[in-house]
């Protein structure tokens, strides 16, 4: 079994500093096997913040893998964004775009969602899928296989201010065809986890998607700050939300979710040992394969 951290939305810039000293003592303490960070690691994209992140990241746990998100990427300076939009990511978190982690139990690709063109949206291209789905390939069946984005391939129940990636239908079925088992994601700020059945309808297979809130930013969105702990093996994942407790300074339980395996497809393990007999709910819908694209 793997212990993975799944942090996101760290915005520095817009963080609370009574959060980062406890989060960095409890995640040594979860003792992870891998730390995942899903993007927005700063507010605006300024080398300070960058120094921030890059001193956080250092603080905690390794190895690591880290993606970033559309926050990383200059705003204002509009010939910064068009020309060079995630040079100072390169210089202050890492090279690699789309890193991979490996053990002998999971392979995790991380792949950048974030675009110049759009302000908060982002998507996947085709040289990204295929890319992805070779690395995935390539590792035997009794690997669990991991995506990690920044931008989600599914949303949370209720209302919404927010896009799926683009690109996310082909993404899934070349997915699919590789047998990604867990997608990590964040950037609505709000957590959820839930089976890729509800949305995509892909015969035989569905996924695992997992959505972390904001691990330190004060930019909360009606949920308090959070990171998710995945204790991760063969045909089963289980996911725990952590929650900030203003008054006791630490992070505490305030959710749990089983999941599992069978065949190429994951349901959720009821209280009763049961599985459920349709995907969690996961608000409201479009019709199968219409997912922004």
């Amino acid at each position: 079994m793997r212990t993975v951290i799944h942090l996101s939305d760290l915005h520095f810039g817009r963080t609370d500093p009574d959060i980062i000293a406890p989060l960095i003592a409890q995640v040594h303490e979860l003792k992870p096997d891998l730390v995942v960070v899903s993007g927005d690691l700063t507010q605006r994209a300024r080398s300070a913040q960058f120094k921030e992140a890059r001193a956080f990241l250092d603080a905690l746990p390794h190895p690591q893998l880290v993606v970033p998100g559309n926050h990383d990427v200059p705003l204002f300076n509009v010939a910064a964004r068009m020309l060079q939009p995630l040079r100072k990511y390169r210089r202050h978190i890492g090279e690699d775009l789309q890193p991979v982690y490996m053990d002998d139990e999971v392979v995790v690709v991380g792949i950048n969602t974030a675009r110049s063109l759009t302000i908060k949206d982002g998507r996947v291209n085709d040289r990204q899928i295929e890319m992805a789905r070779r690395q995935l390939a390539a590792v035997g069946d009794n690997m669990i296989k991991i995506i990690v984005t920044h931008h989600p391939f599914d949303l949370p129940p209720g209302p919404q201010h927010h896009d799926l990636v683009g690109k996310a239908v082909p993404a899934m079925r070349a997915f699919a065809l590789c047998g990604a088992d867990l997608l990590l994601a964040g950037h609505v700020h709000t957590s959820s986890a839930v089976s890729s059945a509800g949305r995509y309808d892909i015969p035989g297979y569905s996924a695992l998607v997992v959505q972390a809130g904001t691990a330190t930013s004060t930019r909360g969105r009606g949920e308090t700050n959070s990171f998710n702990v995945l204790q991760v093996e063969a045909h089963q994942i289980a996911v725990h939300r952590l929650g900030w407790q203003p008054e006791e300074k630490s992070f505490a339980l305030a959710a749990s979710q089983t999941f599992v395996q069978r065949g190429s497809e994951w349901f959720e393990m009821e209280a009763d040992g049961s599985l459920s007999a349709e995907p969690a709910a996961s608000g409201s819908r479009p019709p199968a394969g219409t997912a922004a694209g």
